[in-house]
Order: C-alpha cells, then sequence, then structure tokens
C-alpha cells in the first residue's frame, strides 16, 4: 500500500459521494481511503457502504474536534508510505495519483501539494468564488499553482506527506483554522523538503453560497495573525493587503454617502457641486475596482453571469479576509489575549 487518503469530513454526504466516484477512476490503484466522521449531523456511512466493493475503504465516526485532530485521527489508522490528505469538497481528475507517482519517482520530496481548480459543472456563485481566491486581482495569483521564488507551502484540500514525517511532526496542531498553514511552516521550519506538482490538481467546490464564504475568508483572516504569533516573520505585505483593502473601501463609501448628503442637503450650487464630485470620486476607485474583475472573469470563464457574480465575490474575499485580520489583530496585538481566549466562542465552544 503506497498512498493512503484522509479525508475528513463534516456534513457533507453529497460531496462525499462525488470524491469517492472520482476516485474510482483512478488508473493508479495502489491506495486505502480514510472517511474521518467529524461529528456530523448528516452522515456520510451510507454513502461510504455503497463504494465499499470498489475501494480499499475505511469509514470513522468521531466526535466534533475540528480537521486538525481529525486528519490526525486518520494518519493514526493509515498504512501507506504517503498520506494525501483532502477536502471533503474536491473531485480528482482521473490522472490525479499517476502525476503523483511521476513527481515523486522524477524528485522525491518529504511534502507536496497542488493546485485547485474549478469544474465545467460547478454553479455560477461557485465559479465565482473560485474566481475571487486564484485571480491575481484578488489573491495576487498565489493560489493559482505557479512556481513561486520561495518556499512552497502545502494546502490541506490537496497536501500530501511521508507518513513517517507526519508521525515524527506529530500532526495538525489545535489551531480551529489555518492548521494546514501551520503545519506547511512546521515542516519547512525543520529543514523537510516540500514542492508544487503542477499536474496533480484538484477541482474545488469551496463554499457554495456568498454567507459561507464570508465565514470561510473571515477564519482565514483571523487564522493569519494567529499563524503569525506563531511563526514570527512570516507576515508577508500580500497577507495584509485585504485589510488595507477594507479600510479603504469603507473609507471610500462613508466619504462618498458624505458627498452624497452634501449634495442633496446643500442649497448652495457650489456646496452641490462639491458634495457631487466628492461622491463621484469616491466611488471611482471601487466601480473601476469592479470593472476589471467582472471584465477579467468574464473573460476567463466565458459567462458574462459568472463575471458579474465575481464583483460580489471579490470583495466579500477581501473584505471578509481583512475584516478577520483586522479582528483579530485587535484582540491579540492591541488586547494582548492569548489564542484560546480571544475565540472561544468562534472556534472553540
Amino acid at each position: 500500500m503506497k498512498y493512503s487518503f484522509i479525508i475528513p469530513v463534516y456534513n457533507r454526504p453529497d460531496e462525499v459521494d462525488e470524491l469517492l466516484e472520482s476516485l474510482t477512476r483512478q488508473a493508479y490503484t495502489d491506495f486505502e481511503v480514510i472517511i474521518v466522521e467529524d461529528g456530523s449531523a448528516v452522515k456520510c456511512d451510507e454513502v461510504c457502504a455503497r463504494y465499499r466493493n470498489c475501494l480499499d475503504l475505511k469509514y470513522y465516526y468521531k466526535e466534533n474536534s475540528g480537521p486538525g485532530d481529525t486528519r490526525n485521527f486518520g494518519a493514526e489508522r493509515a498504512t501507506g508510505d504517503y498520506l494525501i490528505i483532502l477536502d471533503s469538497d474536491v473531485v480528482l481528475p482521473d490522472g490525479y495519483l499517476n502525476a503523483v507517482e511521476d513527481e515523486l519517482l522524477r524528485e522525491p520530496c518529504d511534502a507536496f501539494g497542488g493546485a485547485d481548480a474549478s469544474h465545467p459543472s460547478f454553479t455560477p456563485v461557485q465559479k465565482a468564488i473560485s474566481y475571487s481566491m486564484t485571480s491575481f486581482f484578488t489573491t495576487g495569483g498565489i493560489r493559482g499553482g505557479k512556481k513561486k521564488l520561495d518556499k512552497f507551502y502545502p494546502r490541506s484540500y490537496n497536501m500530501g506527506i511521508l507518513r513517517k514525517v507526519y508521525l515524527n511532526m506529530h500532526g495538525f496542531s489545535r489551531m480551529r483554522f489555518g492548521e494546514d498553514v501551520d503545519f506547511s511552516y512546521r515542516l519547512v521550519e525543520n529543514r523537510f523538503t516540500t514542492r508544487l506538482f503542477p499536474k496533480a490538481w484538484v477541482w474545488h467546490k469551496r463554499r457554495t453560497d456568498f454567507k459561507k464564504f464570508f465565514r470561510q475568508v473571515y477564519n482565514s483572516g483571523i487564522a493569519r495573525i494567529n499563524l503569525t504569533k506563531r511563526h514570527p516573520g512570516t507576515l508577508k505585505l500580500v497577507h495584509t493587503l485585504p485589510a488595507v483593502f477594507t479600510v479603504g473601501v469603507i473609507t471610500w463609501l462613508v466619504l462618498a454617502i458624505a458627498g452624497l448628503l452634501l449634495a442633496l442637503l446643500c442649497t448652495n450650487s457650489t456646496c452641490k457641486t462639491i458634495g457631487t464630485a466628492l461622491c463621484l470620486l469616491s466611488l471611482s476607485p471601487i466601480i473601476l475596482y469592479s470593472l476589471i474583475i467582472f471584465i477579467d472573469s468574464t473573460i476567463k470563464n466565458r459567462s458574462l453571469w459568472v463575471g458579474i457574480l465575481s464583483v460580489p465575490a471579490a470583495f466579500t474575499q477581501l473584505m471578509g479576509y481583512g475584516l478577520g485580520f483586522i479582528s483579530a489583530w485587535w484582540k491579540r496585538c492591541v488586547l494582548g489575549k492569548d489564542e484560546f481566549q480571544a475565540f472561544e466562542k468562534t472556534f472553540y465552544k
């Protein structure tokens, strides 16, 4: 047994069904699948039962304790040389494991990861969210799967690691969010080798509506501050840009409203002109950015509707992350709370 897929699940039986179905189509078949249900109210045990005849599949149910601990639970029961950790909302292309095998034969490494992409069958909202998470105009393209000059940090939606290295590192920490980046930082800090496998990519559904997406990126913003506290020196300029964007948008909107009120309430023509100009000038950066997102997404997705939806997706992604970042910065860096105190109600209740 060479590969063990570790898949934590929380209330996603339909998505697990799609993931398992994609695993049955892998050309490379020397693998096992370990599904760990993390205290779900809606279980996927019946879904898993349908695949036991065509996959080497083990299903476990445990009380809810978060994704990191759930992956550790699965890893302790794995037998493969390599563990491949996936989110339950991904789907694998048929050649995924062949691509992994080819890369490891060409140049072995301790840990690896691949990019994620949008599938043609995804809903317009899912495609818009996928665009917002991978576009140069939102995240700088840092999740787009291109080779970087600095170290590569695998993410848990598509992460592989030698089992003996995983056990040596004692698996994931108790961080509720950002635990995969924390794990990757610890890998690099301990001088283990990590690599990007360009052809070992996955289709990633992410969230299915903007409310869930906002909560996800808000938590990611919080996680960035927590990661900085755990790993000093890892905070980069790109990590702060969503917070700067958020403050900028709020400032522009306040100025636009002030200008509008000035134009509406002022009786003096000069005053009205100044108010109108202030309103238009304040809105112009927001409008220009929205147009850039709309045009770029429409071209890349070949869909006018996805292009339109990408505008609120981009603002949700940047401002959700920015607000989480600012909130965590205030609680942890200004008020001096530790990770548990600051987010007990949010994460650890």
